[in-house]
């Protein structure tokens, strides 16, 4: 298999993408933090200084899909047309899971933005609670879906 980031001479380049079809294009990504009790309660009853955490996470998952091309260097500006993240409140860890997805009709796939969502929106919450736990731990960033493009569908099981 040939890294198609790479062109004759081993340089890095971005993948030319003007002769693929356009098509509809979906990635569903998850990922999830663990921390304490406490910051968890916090997080819950919206008792925060910072502000509430959970909107301020999905609004930082929206802008990190947004943003993914200006933080992977060979990712495509995309036009997106749709994204969402839902936030699942895992008492039992206790954490939460972040559940985003991105959607576009074009020539690249969306993958690489809803793991970013993802990721910039564990990574929110951390920043917003860091000062009742530092030891939280964010895991299980991972692409469950994605559809649409040459490579077809892909279903994590």
């Amino acid at each position: 298999m040939t890294l198609t980031h790479l062109d004759d001479n081993n340089r890095p380049k971005m993948v030319d993408v003007s002769n693929k079809n356009e098509t509809h294009r979906i990635a569903v990504a998850t990922g999830q933090i663990s921390m304490s009790i406490d910051a968890y309660n916090t997080i819950v009853d919206n008792t925060s200084k910072k502000g509430p955490v959970i909107q301020t996470a999905v609004i930082a998952a929206i802008m990190g899909v947004k943003k993914t091309s200006e933080l992977i260097p060979m990712c495509h500006p995309l036009l997106l047309s749709g994204i969402n993240c839902d936030v699942e409140e895992l008492p039992e860890l206790p954490g939460f899971k972040l559940k985003v997805t991105a959607k576009l009709n074009g020539q690249t796939g969306v993958e690489m933005e809803a793991l970013t969502g993802v990721s910039v929106g564990l990574l929110t919450i951390y920043d917003m609670v860091k000062a009742i736990d530092k030891s939280m731990v964010i895991s299980n960033v991972q692409l469950e879906t994605k559809s649409g493009g040459k490579s077809g569908d892909f279903k994590r099981n």
